[in-house]
Parts: structure tokens; C-alpha cells; sequence
């Protein structure tokens, strides 16, 4: 739990470096909104390529080797972007450190569900998912910091520089980890098994879910300090406190929906989560009114958009067998982060011709519809022992 909470806790924080950094990237660069945007969508297009690949892989070579491994791509491909000369430049390595983002979570979220017990797997998850919360957080801070001491023109680029530090988790994790027994017990199968019959229905509706509750995150939170700015009129600094409310809500939301999964059930909390989000987004975006209100909707908001990711790591966990639990994982969890790259750009482009609140409002409603469309046909899974063997009647 500590060795995949710290690398999905500093997985968050290269990530949110670049949702700082976005308003000076695009003055220092010349871009507008839709090419701010297809940045965001090159990394989480290779980020899809990086966890099929990595969650795959480490069905092969291990847990703790492929989670190494991830750490150290989006660690040193962040620190490079701080070089970068050229809006291409930049797209490349954003690229590049992409692989690496999508690959952590694939791996790090099946050796927690490896080592835990059934009945404890939605808690031990949503704790790890509750780093995502504090890697956020320190990005918060390390932007608030450099951007108040820095020209904007050069703050971007040290806080890119600050990307390298994830690295240092790769020092606990050589010493400190082993792959869980499991590992060892079954013969390793290729990526194909998730699409052969037995498991092709589970992975298709699996997808479905995750690009649902991504799109609807990628919506709102890739966007939301330029919206605070652009929009509410803040200024850049000022916009990063009302951020840790939003931060705040997320680390409740996670820890409390691991909890929940457990006691409600996978289905349930997702659902659960989706509809709140919905009606919480308009509500943030365009019915406060004042921005002391945001205080109150602030929480509610990070609360609800960021909870309902502590459910995939024991659902996905639950849905495919030992063989193919890190390329099923890997490829429907990267899969939806794939697609859901698609709508930052998507906004962007939109918010040429609308406000940029609207574009956002759209299209998250419209993601977590997806979320309660997938729900309708996958099963219930909670307090399920993790399964050696591929189903042979493909339930």
C-alpha cells in the first residue's frame, strides 16, 4: 500500500504540474486553448498505450518490476519538459511521460489488490487512491510557491524540474517490495485473452466505465484553474487556494468510497458517485453565484469527481482471472484515460466559441451518463476471492 500509494501519490503530482503550468504554457508558446488542450491529449493517449503495455507486462515480469519501471518514465520525461523549446518539443515529452502516468496506476492498483483480503480490498484500494489527493496537493503548493517567486514565463519550467522526484520512490520500492504469491501460481497469458469470449463482454462494458468516469474527471479538473482564472476572474495565485478545497473533498472522497465499496457494493458506489457528480458540476460551474460559495461547493465537487475512481482497482481487480488480471486492468482502466484524452482538446476547441464553464458542463454530464449506462450490465463483485482461472461460460 505505501510503495503504490507513493507512486500513484507522485504520479499525481508530474500530472498536475502541467494543469499549473498550462496558462503560462500557452503566453510563453502562442497557443490557444485547443492546442493547451491536445498537450493534455497526447498524454493521456500514450498514457492508454503505457498501461495496456506495462499492465500486460506485468502479468510476465512482475508487479514490482513494472511498477519501477513506470515511476522512473514519467519522472524523467517530466523533468525534461522543463527544456523544452517548442510546442513540438513539448508535445513529444509530454507524450513520452505519458506512457509512464498510464502505467503506474495499471500495476500498482494489482499488486494492492493481490496482497489484500476480499473483504478489505475497496478500503485498502481507496487509501491508495487517496495519494492521487495528496501528490495533488503538493503540486498545489509547489506551484502556489514557485509562481509567486518566478516570472510566470520561466515558473512553468521549474516546476516541470520538480518532476524528477518521483524518482526517489524507486529506492523504497527495490528495497522494500516483493510481488505477492499469486503471482507465481498460474501461467501467463497475452493480451488477446481479455478479447476471446470468456472475458470480451466484461472488457468492453469495463472500458465503457472507465472512459465514463475519466472523461468526466479529465473535464473538469484539466480545465478548472484556467476556468477559476478566465472565467471567475481569479487570480492565478488566488485560484490555488480555492483549489484546496477541492483537494480536500478528493482525499475524503477517496478514502470514504474504498470504504464504501465494501459496504455498498462495486455497482452501487459507482453509481452512486456518477449521479452526484452530475448535478454537482453545474452547480460549481455556473449556479455559485459568489465566491465565498465556493468554499461550500468546492469540497462537494472534489468529493464526488474524484471518489468514484477508488472502485476500479478492486472491481477490475474482481472481474478478470490471475492470468489476465494486469492486461485486463491495464487495458479497460487505459483504455477510458485514452478516450477520456480526447476531452481536454475537446473543450478547448469548444471553448473557442462558447465559455469555457459550458464546454466543461456538457461534457462532464455526459461522461458520467456513460458510467450508469456501463452499470447496467456488469455484476456485483464485492466480497469476491480473487479467481486463479479464465470463466468458461464468459460470466
Amino acid at each position: 500500500m505505501w510503495a503504490s500509494g507513493l507512486g500513484w501519490g507522485l504520479d499525481a503530482f508530474d500530472f498536475y504540474l502541467y494543469v499549473y503550468a498550462l496558462p503560462a504554457i500557452l503566453v510563453t508558446f502562442g497557443l490557444n486553448k485547443s492546442a493547451g488542450g491536445l498537450l493534455a491529449t497526447y498524454m493521456l493517449a500514450a498514457s492508454a498505450v503505457g498501461g495496456i503495455t506495462m499492465g500486460t507486462l506485468a502479468d510476465r515480469i512482475g508487479r514490482r518490476r513494472a511498477l519501477m519501471i513506470s515511476i522512473a518514465c514519467y519522472a524523467f520525461f517530466t523533468f525534461l519538459c522543463g527544456f523544452a523549446q517548442s510546442y513540438e518539443q513539448l508535445a513529444i515529452l509530454r507524450a513520452l511521460e505519458g506512457f509512464g502516468f498510464g502505467a503506474e496506476w495499471a500495476v500498482g492498483s494489482v499488486l494492492v489488490a493481490e496482497w489484500s483480503q476480499a473483504e478489505r480490498r475497496g478500503r485498502n484500494l481507496g487509501i491508495v487512491q487517496g495519494s492521487w489527493a495528496v501528490g495533488w496537493l503538493g503540486a498545489n503548493l509547489a506551484f502556489q510557491i514557485i509562481f509567486s517567486l518566478s516570472a510566470a514565463a520561466v515558473a512553468w519550467r521549474y516546476l516541470f524540474f520538480l518532476g524528477i522526484l518521483p524518482a526517489l520512490a524507486l529506492l523504497y520500492i527495490r528495497r522494500s517490495i516483493d510481488d505477492p504469491p499469486r503471482f507465481h501460481a498460474q501461467p501467463k497469458v497475452t493480451l488477446a485473452e481479455i478479447f476471446r469470449p470468456a472475458l470480451l463482454r466484461t472488457t468492453l462494458l469495463a472500458s465503457l466505465l472507465a472512459v465514463g468516469a475519466q472523461s468526466g474527471y479529465y473535464a473538469l479538473f484539466t480545465w478548472m484553474p484556467t476556468y477559476l482564472t478566465a472565467q471567475r476572474h481569479l487570480a492565478a495565485v488566488t485560484s490555488g487556494s480555492y483549489l484546496y478545497l477541492v483537494i480536500a473533498g478528493a482525499f475524503a472522497g477517496y478514502v470514504s468510497a474504498g470504504y464504501l465499496n465494501d459496504r455498498l457494493g462495486r455497482r452501487r458506489t459507482f453509481a452512486l458517485f456518477a449521479i452526484c457528480s452530475a448535478i454537482m458540476v453545474p452547480l460549481y460551474l455556473y449556479f455559485v453565484a459568489a465566491n465565498w460559495q465556493l468554499i461550500v461547493a468546492g469540497p462537494l465537487l472534489g468529493y464526488f469527481a474524484s471518489g468514484i475512481f477508488s472502485g476500479f482497482g478492486p472491481y477490475l481487480s474482481e472481474l478478470y482471472p490471475d492470468t489476465a488480471r494486469g492486461a485486463g486492468q491495464g487495458f479497460c482502466y487505459n483504455f477510458g484515460r485514452g478516450v477520456a484524452g480526447l476531452t481536454p482538446w475537446l473543450i478547448g476547441a469548444l471553448a473557442g466559441h462558447y465559455a469555457i464553464g459550458s464546454a466543461m458542463t456538457g461534457v462532464a454530464i455526459g461522461s458520467y451518463a456513460l458510467v450508469i449506462v456501463a452499470l447496467a450490465f456488469l455484476p456485483e463483485t464485492r466480497g469476491m476471492e480473487l479467481s486463479q482461472d479464465i470463466p468458461r461460460n464468459g460470466a
